[in-house]
């Protein structure tokens, strides 16, 4: 497998790999019998390091560093990035994805001189900025001549659906072979069957364990009893090993153990410190247990953690000390002042300030994780009890961030502990709100928030009015589940008396101010706010744009019909939230992207970004966002998989109490309905989706698909009565999409002139929108309310309008509902054929979009987050599939494929 491996790399083919097995099953040796056999390729390596996954970026750093020299060919803003990343620049927080796609387009300049194959050993271990870096390239890889192979225990959620090559033990006459090889005399056939029962054929257990025992122990029976994990007893086995070295070399190797970073200038300057001189590094290296080459490298990870845990803490401390004093302070500070806070016999207020110091810099470089993990380190080493108190506070705020929970809970708990100022218990109050609210989104949040709320009402107005509008949006998911005193009602009209912000309003002021009149005053009352705090987000200045607040403006803009700033808003999110690295709004942001995507009739687009939401979910064992995943199986109409997922989410969210959840599932309900030609079951589905006055998005949608279903289930009076509902919303907002909906609604309430102009009126407004779903099922109901007037002509024109962009959008069930009416109108509907799209790729079919507008390969490549060599690969095989030679004749060849637009 290895060796096809290096020969699809040599061919130009990418290639991923996942190494997996147990601590000393071989996956490192197999790794360098891969660089062994890799002739004509460049290798590049790294390997995680326990110590070192709270610094971000540190696996990064160690693969891309011998690359940098090509750093100047990938496009300015990714270069920019991922110098900031590396803390090679200062500068803003840079993309997490930006970060991603400039090491996906250095890997591919380096390979175009060079087949080039990534070795990451002990990927468990990689700081958690570097593992979802490595995860995103590992997805995009398609067209350049590049390997990833991770060796790994446990793979990661980020490398989910990767190939895998499990080591497993070895066979009991293989196993018995290298137990020989290990031993210096005979071993009694009993006893050796019993090691090799023990090891379970693990080569490196049946190589160490041995070594360090006399005949007499071996003899004996040694393994008996087996009580220990067979990790700790080759560590064990690795401590005999050093207990026989001299003082002098043992102690080189704790200091080396105790630097993760492998630089042996820096190994032996702080050597020279301690009085060691460089004889002593030859027996080590003599005993195989570690190289002093280019990097100071250990036979095996548990040949360091051994190392450094053969040494007393006193002794580490002054490795540490002597590690710290030979650092840069200048180059590399917070590698510094990690080492001074493990030498830090005790609290110590200078440490704890460089940690704090540390902390900013790793949040400027977007590494959320990094940066909670120094304040936490900066907390433990305060003596002051109040100022460890609010040390303790700031980690946890950063743990909730970085998707942390458990860690932040003890720190919460380490805050408590400490006098606290009324701003800081307040503050406390409302982590530990945000904390709930984040990992269960149950019904007990709203009551939370609204408590930490009131508290900081009297310390802090402007922060009250932030938690007020954090309160309403925990508010809306608990929905019809809600918790007495807790509901969207009485999170609202609390918020409607908060005290006025002090100076000018914020836009998060100016939306709890329209949430508020919305739930108190009504929909007609709210809209000229809610559009008030929408234009000032669109314009706000990026300090002013905090994701606690503008997830929740999308869903405002969804609200008002605004489809222009539903887009706008949706990029910026995800845009903010990928800047600052905070993994645990991630998912929201990518679930709130889909949304305008899916209207968009960009299915494939908002499928991609919903398949990174997995990834960062099973990261942070948050509760899932799946409403982006429920939208797209209801559009998709496949009735099996829908309806699972439709039943998974119900479950789910009544356990939890999110009630959100249920309008969301039966709005599916009614759109797969609808879709499947089943009205009776849409409306009944509808009608659950909207008897709860209180949630805001799929109730409102559920208005329009109860419309359509009642009307075709003969049930006039619902229909006209869910009409009134939706036109007291769509009057006052007045857009295109609103009044284009509307239009539609009443048009199949009406007969004769009065239809046809209001179908007409359908299509002019939503034409002008981006929600080309709501376009192509007016072209549907425009052509079955033509076919039933008995005007076949006229409707298949609509009905060829609908099928074609429905079809071309993914929407199965739709589409073959519009393919239905059509034959019933006596046309066949002509099949695609092997020379059109159906063979393209739903990412294919991107990039040919995108290329047809005029974009260069680098700008798709940006947008699409692709190498440019991997774009090119696909215009060539799209340029074959349809038969074209050039640009200029793609736009041509794909009219055939409707609206369908890729995302940005």
């Amino acid at each position: 497998m290895l060796d096809r491996l290096v020969g699809a790399v040599r061919a130009g083919e990418s290639r991923v790999l996942v190494v997996r097995g147990d601590p000393g099953a071989g996956k490192t040796v197999l790794l360098d019998y891969l660089a062994g056999r890799a002739r004509g390729c460049r290798i590049a390596r790294a390997a995680g390091v326990q110590s070192e996954m709270e610094l971000a970026f540190a696996g990064l750093h160690q693969l891309c560093a011998p690359l940098l020299d090509h750093l100047d060919r990938i496009p300015v803003p990714q270069r920019d990035a991922l110098r900031t990343a590396l803390g090679l620049a200062a500068g803003p927080p840079p993309d997490r994805f930006l970060v991603g796609l400039a090491v996906l387009s250095l890997l591919s300049e380096v390979a175009g001189g060079q087949p080039l194959i990534c070795l990451i050993d002990d990927e468990q271990w990689l700081d958690q900025a570097t593992a979802l870096t490595l995860g995103f390239v590992a997805r995009r890889l398609a067209a350049d001549p590049v390997a990833l192979v991770f060796a790994t225990r446990d793979p990661g959620a980020e490398l989910a659906r990767q190939p895998e090559l499990v080591v497993a033990g070895l066979k009991d006459d293989h196993a018995r072979t290298l137990l020989d090889s290990a031993l210096a005399g005979p071993l009694d056939a009993r006893v050796r069957d019993l090691i090799i029962a023990e090891t379970r054929g693990n080569p490196l257990a049946l190589l160490e364990l041995p070594r360090g025992l006399t005949p007499a122990e071996l003899a004996g029976g040694f393994g008996l009893p087996a009580v220990t994990p067979l990790t700790n007893r080759i560590e064990a086995s690795f401590g005999r090993q050093l207990d026989a070295l001299p003082a002098q070399t043992r102690r080189l190797l704790q200091l080396a153990a105790a630097d993760p970073s492998g630089d042996r200038a820096l190994v032996w300057r702080a050597a020279e410190r301690l009085g060691i001189g460089v004889q002593a590094g030859t027996p080590a290296i003599e005993a195989g247990l570690v190289e002093f080459d280019g990097q100071v490298r250990f036979r095996h990870p548990l040949t360091r953690s051994a190392a450094y845990r053969s040494a007393p803490l006193a002794e580490r401390q002054q490795l540490h000390a002597a590690l710290a004093e030979v650092t840069d302070p200048q180059l590399d500070p917070d590698r510094r002042a990690w080492h001074l806070a493990q030498a830090a016999p005790d609290r110590d207020e200078e440490v704890a300030t460089e940690l704090e110091r540390s902390a900013d810099r790793a949040q400027a470089r977007g590494g959320v994780a990094a940066a909670a993990a120094f304040l936490e380190r900066a907390a433990l080493l305060t003596g002051d009890p109040a100022r460890r108190a609010g040390r303790a506070l700031a980690a946890a705020q950063a743990k909730v961030q970085a998707g942390a929970s458990g860690a932040a809970q003890g720190l919460l708990a380490i805050a408590e502990t400490g006098p606290l100022s009324d701003l800081e218990q307040a503050r406390l109050e409302l982590v530990r709100a945000r904390l709930a609210s984040a990992t269960s989104r149950d019904a007990e949040a709203p009551l939370l928030l609204l408590r930490a709320a009131e508290r900081l009402e009297r310390i802090d107005i402007g922060l009250a009015r932030a938690t007020y509008l954090d309160a309403v949006a925990a508010a809306m998911f608990a929905g019809r589940l809600a918790s007495p005193g807790g509901s969207t009602m009485d999170v609202t009209r609390a918020a409607a008396a908060a005290p006025r912000p002090p100076g000018r309003p914020r836009p998060p002021d100016l939306l709890l101010d329209g949430l508020a009149a919305l739930y108190n005053q009504g929909y007609a009352a709210a809209v000229p706010l809610l559009r008030q705090a929408l234009a000032a987000a669109d314009s706000g200045t990026p300090s002013d744009e905090e994701p606690h607040w503008l997830w929740l403006a999308c869903v405002v803009a969804s609200h008002v019909w605004d489809d222009e700033r539903w887009e706008l808003l949706s990029r910026r999110y995800i845009e903010l939230v990928r800047k600052m690295g905070a993994l645990a709004e991630l998912p929201l942001a990518l679930d709130r992207r889909a949304r305008p995507l899916l209207f968009a009739g960009e299915l494939a687009a908002a499928a991609a970004l919903l398949d990174e939401t997995r990834t960062v979910e099973a990261a942070t064992g948050n509760p899932p966002w799946r409403y982006g995943e429920l939208s797209l199986a209801a559009f998709r109409g496949n009735e099996a998989s829908a309806a699972a997922l439709i039943s998974s989410i119900m479950a789910d969210v009544t356990q939890r109490g999110e009630g959100y959840g249920i309008t969301a599932a039966e709005w599916a309900n009614s759109v797969l309905g609808n879709g499947l030609g089943r009205p009776r079951d849409a409306m009944a589905a509808a009608e659950r989706a909207t008897g709860y006055p209180g949630d805001m998005g799929f109730s409102k949608w559920a208005l329009v698909e109860l419309v359509e279903a009642a009307v075709h289930s003969g049930m006039t009076e619902t229909a006209a009565g869910a009409y009134r509902r939706l036109t007291a919303m769509t009057g006052p907002a007045g857009t295109d999409w609103a009044l284009g909906l509307a239009a539609r609604s009443r048009a199949l309430l009406s007969d004769g002139d009065e239809a046809e102009g209001c179908y007409r009126e359908a299509l002019d407004r939503l034409g002008r929108t981006r929600l080309r779903v709501e376009l192509a099922r007016a072209h549907l109901l425009y052509g079955e309310w033509l076919r039933r007037a008995g005007r076949r002509t006229d409707a298949r024109l609509q009905l060829r309008t609908a099928h074609e962009m429905l079809d071309a959008m993914g929407l199965a069930a739709f589409a073959e509902r519009a393919r239905r009416e059509l034959a019933a109108t006596g046309e066949t509907v002509r099949a695609r054929t092997v020379e059109t799209i159906t063979v393209l790729t739903a990412q294919e079919a991107c990039i040919a979009r995108l290329a047809s507008d005029g974009r260069t390969n680098a700008e798709i490549g940006g947008q699409l987050f692709l190498s440019v060599r991997t774009v090119e690969w696909h215009l060539r095989k799209t340029f074959i599939k349809l038969g074209i030679g050039s640009r200029r004749e793609l736009r041509t060849a794909l009219d055939y494929l409707g609206p369908d637009r890729p995302a940005a």
